[in-house]
């Protein structure tokens, strides 16, 4: 009994890949509930109008504005809330059921002051099928969906009963039953059905980021490899042009690394690369710092400074970091340990949409530190030398 709850509770999918979809369903629910929001306020404005035209009736007007006013606060909050998911990926899960649940209120209260209240025709039972069927618009746990539907039928019959005259609301109850009897037998595959693909879609998300990352990630050292270095370089330098940061470039070589090789062998020299390439991962998550490993011994480094000066503490700082993993390297002439020389590059942000010059200027800049005896910093800006 109780696996065939846990069936009927996530829609036949258990609950582990049930509740990786949650993202997609939340995101389809709150873009549900923004365009639902938005069409109830324009038609219960319009609602609002007919009183007035027809039958000079205001206080028909005040409810089907009170009605309509709600909506739209809802829509712009609806509305509100969907950018700030887009930007953050996550949001409570507690307050979509509540801008559902306030959004089905306000409908019902609408549609039993419509057909029951300011109306003695048979329109009742027709009214709570359309607000059954709103619930199909969002994707809801089918407790959740069954205690709505059960409220709107029972709240409908019940109204009926004390406001309307009982040679009508017989008429009202058979629609409202058959309704809810309806609701009950499509809902939940209707919603099951949106929920398989949002979890079907989930899975080819997945797969393509795993593709993706296999693609653009380099395997001896993790970091980010050439490829995926050029687009995020392009996308840092068009995404970023309105912002008064400095974009800033460094390309960084290990110092005499053929050397190294020819002499500890090209394990050592993969081993060599793989603790660099652990100290930039390390620095990329400490500091956000975009790292990747664009050549045979070849790094780039990308981020955004507010201030140009800062830029050179950071090659600094990197050049100390690799100085202190203490890899011996007898074959060099900078140092007896690992070193490295870093051409650094420094512009405002939008000045150029040419990657290439910018690359080209760290890469001059490169090849000065080495020129001017390795193990140090050339910022090609102004090609003063730190050690």
């Amino acid at each position: 009994m109780r696996e065939l709850f846990i069936k009927w509770r996530y829609y036949g999918l258990g609950q582990t890949e049930y509740k990786k979809c949650m993202g997609i369903i939340f995101s389809n629910n709150i873009s549900g509930l923004r365009k639902a929001n938005l069409i109830a306020a324009v038609l219960t404005f319009f609602f609002a109008i007919f009183p007035i035209i027809t039958e000079n009736d205001f206080a028909k007007t005040k409810i089907y504005l009170i009605s309509s006013i709600a909506a739209f606060i809802m829509y712009f909050f609806s509305a509100y809330k969907k950018r700030q998911f887009n930007q953050k990926k996550q949001i409570s899960r507690s307050l979509i059921y509540i801008l559902i649940f306030l959004f089905f209120m306000n409908v019902m209260m609408f549609g039993l002051y419509l057909a029951v209240w300011a109306n003695t025709e048979k329109i009742a039972g027709s009214f709570i099928g359309i607000l059954i069927c709103v619930l199909f618009l969002f994707n809801i746990s089918p407790v959740l969906y069954l205690c709505l539907m059960l409220s709107a039928v029972i709240t409908f019959i019940t109204t009926v009963i004390l406001y309307k005259n009982p040679l009508v609301w017989n008429y009202d109850i058979q629609n409202a039953m058959f309704a809810g009897i309806v609701g009950l037998i499509f809902g939940w595959q209707i919603i099951m059905n949106r929920i398989t693909m949002a979890s079907t879609a989930k899975k080819l998300e997945n797969e393509r980021d795993s593709y993706y990352d296999q693609s653009t990630v380099d395997e001896l050292t993790q970091l980010k490899n050439r490829r995926d270095f050029i687009q995020t370089f392009c996308r840092y330098n068009s995404n970023y042009r309105e912002t008064d940061h400095f974009l800033c470039l460094a390309i960084m070589d290990i110092d005499f690394f053929k050397n190294y090789n020819d002499h500890y062998g090209h394990p050592m020299g993969d081993e060599c690369l793989r603790k660099i390439g652990k100290a930039l991962n390390d620095l990329n998550a400490a500091t956000k710092i975009y790292t990747a490993r664009i050549g045979g011994e070849e790094f780039a480094l990308v981020w955004f400074e507010e201030e140009a000066a800062h830029a050179n503490n950071v090659t600094s700082q990197v050049i100390q970091m690799i100085r202190d993993l203490n890899i011996p390297h007898e074959k060099s002439d900078a140092a007896p340990y690992v070193t490295v020389s870093i051409g650094l590059h420094i512009t405002k942000c939008g000045v150029t949409d040419d990657t290439q010059i910018l690359y080209d200027m760290a890469d001059k800049a490169l090849y000065t530190a080495k020129r001017s005896g390795r193990n140090r910093a050339v910022d090609s800006t102004s090609l003063a030398i730190s050690a």
